[in-house]
């Protein structure tokens, strides 16, 4: 089972940038659709961004043109660089991958104030 581990949350104000990471444990990795989600408060858990083995990406309306993802297949590494950052924005960030989810990680909070 392939663990994944997040990093890089923290609080920042609005209009600010963040870089997450997320460490895969195998390089089966390389193979799949990664993709990068939240988690509100009280909400359920939402696609943000999403990246193919190929590298091909897509994103949700709410985050286009401010937030980018991408990967580093020598480093089982996926990342999300968020900037213009909104208040809306706060939640639990995780990585997995796009379908057929492996074991969700710890997840890193995203906290944004106005």
């Amino acid at each position: 089972q392939v663990q994944l581990v997040e990093s890089g949350g923290g609080s920042v104000q609005a209009g600010g940038s963040l870089r997450l990471s997320c460490a895969a444990s195998s390089t089966i990795f390389r193979a799949n659709d990664m993709a990068w989600f939240r988690q509100a408060s009280g909400n359920q858990r939402e696609l943000v961004a999403r990246i193919t083995s190929g590298g091909t990406t897509y994103y949700a309306d709410s985050v286009k043109g401010r937030f980018t993802i991408s990967r580093d297949n020598n480093k089982n590494t996926v990342f999300l660089q968020m900037n213009s950052l909104k208040p809306e924005d706060t939640a639990v960030y995780y990585c997995n991958r796009y379908t057929y989810y492996w074991v969700w990680g710890q997840g890193t909070q995203v906290t944004v104030s106005s």
